[in-house]
């Protein structure tokens, strides 16, 4: 027989680098910029007591169950059905929210792409950019439009890596050229410190910890490594590096110019560029950064569209949801699930009209996406440690090192880290006008409650019948 030439393996390179696409993003640098030396802490501990514990233990899982991989199917090995659609729920609609946040953010550089910075705190400009962004996007998406692809690599590139790299290149000039810096830059244990005594000034965490989430995407790749074992951990450090790199250099970028009270979460990329631009006599860059920064945004939006519900889709023909959002169209693009995703995120936009400003609402609704997020990687460490003593004999290309007890350490470092920043994230911030605190906290228990008991009702009330018959059956 002849050999069959082996599929082509990725390099930890390429690995390192599509993680860095799927975590990274500018939108988190204002937030950050904000904490000024404080961001110090929270940088460690979104990366050391999350990012690293998600990596590794995602890692194990996809390596154990590659075939039908995901958070669906890990879940639901360990604790069954109902939890097994909550997890891959979470992951779906906590993405859904994500988008008003994304596009407010794109929004904010379209301002200046029309010189009227003013517009960045406008509430209607910022819902009429997430409506009809969004909805151009899910059309072109229901088409099955194959351009998703280079428009997100050209997105990255143009829309968020190079800003980035300008930003800290700027900063860095900045710096070195006596100029006064805005945020206190002693670096003394204290400094970097948050006041723990006032749980209201770590509200934070939670939005950044999230700015980190989104590893255990490219765990799926692990299988296509070469030597998973040595590897994926090496992938999974060189992402990590250049994600904190980027995000440390481009907040203290950000924070160097800006005033912490005059930080615009969803503008204080442009703000900061405005000011380095006119100090370097260069402002007239400023409208072409801000088309490149929301051509990546709206670029990310594009490719995001139908992808998270695809796994939502694989889990309707199981049986998860009824036939009438199991249907897709001549394209094979889940028709119905886009429809019901586009009414949550028109729904949600609305928000902004609650919220004092512009900033508030951006916060309030990542909030909630990282508090729906986090409860997904509760049960994901919870599953990990669980299948460790529940499912011993599966094979894993890659497991946690340290045998039963590395994984309990690390697991559970990262269960208790999740746990702790998804309670903070209930207490308002104490330097963002959040408009009342008892409404803030209301619509994050509401919120919590709904978008996790739905999926837990949806599997208690589901039908024999609703498992797909085949994918002739669902095609319009």
């Amino acid at each position: 027989m002849a050999n069959i030439k082996s599929k082509k393996k990725l390099g930890v390179f390429v690995l390192a680098m599509m993680n860095v696409a799927v975590v990274m993003s500018l939108r988190g640098l204002p937030m950050m910029a904000k904490e000024g030396m404080t961001m110090v802490f929270y940088l460690l501990f979104a990366s050391i007591l999350f990012l690293v514990p998600v990596s590794l233990v995602s890692a194990e899982l996809a390596t154990g169950w590659p075939k039908n991989g995901g958070v669906y199917i890990w879940v639901k090995e360990a604790f069954g059905s109902k939890l097994g659609f909550t997890a891959i729920w979470l992951q779906w609609i906590q993405n859904v929210i994500w988008y008003p946040t994304v596009l407010v953010f794109a929004a904010g550089a379209l301002a200046y792409l029309f010189v009227d910075p003013t517009l960045a705190e406008n509430k209607f400009f910022s819902i009429i950019v997430i409506l009809v962004v969004y909805w151009g996007a899910t059309f072109v998406n229901l088409r099955g439009v194959a351009s998703a692809g280079w428009l997100t690599t050209a997105g990255v590139i143009g829309g968020t890596i190079l800003p980035g790299l300008l930003i800290i290149i700027l900063g860095l000039c900045w710096w070195f050229g006596g100029n006064p810096i805005a945020f206190d830059a002693t670096v003394t244990a204290t400094a970097c410190l948050p006041d723990f005594g006032n749980i209201n000034s770590l509200a934070f965490l939670g939005g950044i910890v999230l700015l980190f989430a989104g590893m255990e995407v490219g765990s799926v790749h692990v299988n296509e490594l070469g030597n998973p074992k040595k590897q994926f951990p090496a992938a999974i450090f060189i992402a990590m590096f250049v994600i904190i790199g980027i995000f440390t250099l481009g907040s203290f970028a950000v924070a160097a110019v800006l005033p912490a009270d005059e930080i615009s979460l969803t503008a204080g990329i442009m703000q900061a560029l405005r000011d380095f631009l006119n100090e370097f006599h260069a402002l007239w860059l400023l409208p072409i950064l801000g088309f490149l920064i929301a051509f990546g945004a709206i670029g990310g939006v594009t490719a995001w569209i139908a992808g998270p519900s695809r796994g939502l889709l694989a889990t309707a023909s199981k049986g998860e949801l009824p036939p009438i959002l199991q249907k897709v169209n001549k394209s094979g693009i889940q028709v119905n699930i886009l429809m019901v995703q586009g009414a949550i995120v028109t729904l949600i936009s609305l928000v902004y009209l609650l919220m004092p400003n512009v900033s508030s609402a951006f916060f309030l609704l990542t909030a909630l996406t990282a508090c729906l997020y986090l409860f997904m990687y509760m049960l994901l460490f919870a599953t990990a440690i669980k299948l460790r003593f529940t499912k011993p004999d599966v094979p894993r290309a890659f497991k946690v090192p340290g045998g039963n007890v590395g994984m309990i350490l690390l697991a559970g470092v990262g269960l208790l880290a999740v746990i702790y920043a998804y309670i903070i994230l209930f207490f308002p911030p104490s330097d963002l006008a959040v408009g009342s605190p008892t409404f803030y906290v209301a619509f994050l228990v509401i919120g919590n409650l709904i978008f996790i008991l739905l999926p837990m009702i949806i599997n208690h009330f589901k039908k024999p019948s609703w498992v797909a018959k085949g994918p002739s059956d669902n095609a319009s």
